[in-house]
C-alpha cells in the first residue's frame, strides 16, 4: 500500500505531463485561430483569386 501511495505522490510531482498538456492546449488554440481566420477570410480570398484569374485570362 505504501508503494502505491509513493508512486502516486511521485506522479503528482512530475511536471513532464503538465508541460505536454500545456503544449497541446497551445497547439489546439493555434489551430482554432487558423481555422477561424480561414472561415472568416475564405470568401474574400476566393474572390480575390477569382479576380486575378479573370485578369490573367482576359490578358491572354
Amino acid at each position: 500500500m505504501n508503494a502505491i501511495i509513493a508512486a502516486v505522490k511521485e506522479f503528482g510531482r512530475e511536471e513532464d505531463g503538465i508541460t505536454a498538456i500545456e503544449y497541446g492546449l497551445i497547439a489546439a488554440t493555434m489551430v482554432a485561430v487558423v481555422v477561424g481566420a480561414f472561415a472568416v477570410l475564405g470568401p474574400a480570398i476566393s474572390t480575390a483569386f477569382s479576380g486575378i484569374a479573370a485578369s490573367i485570362t482576359a490578358a491572354t
